[in-house]
């Protein structure tokens, strides 16, 4: 299991559709890896994108989204 932090590290300085941010999970970490985060864990890609959405981890960018650095906690 992949911790939440990495998929959000990896979208610094990038921005996403969900669709387009699925692919890269996908891409980076496999279809089949399942993800933990402080309050949750064995959830899928698709699983953990809805859990930062509903969170406010995001926030918009012209085209899509990015991760919001005020949303995000400082620890493993």
């Amino acid at each position: 299991m992949t911790h939440g932090h990495e998929v959000l590290a990896m979208m610094q300085g990038n921005s996403y559709t969900q669709e387009s941010l699925l692919k890269a999970v996908h891409d980076k970490f496999g279809t089949e890896e399942r993800f933990y985060t402080c309050h949750a864990e064995n959830l899928t890609a698709e699983e953990l994108i809805e859990f930062f959405i509903s969170h406010g981890k995001f926030m918009p960018t012209g085209g899509g989204f990015t991760m919001n650095p005020e949303r995000v906690c400082d620890h493993e």
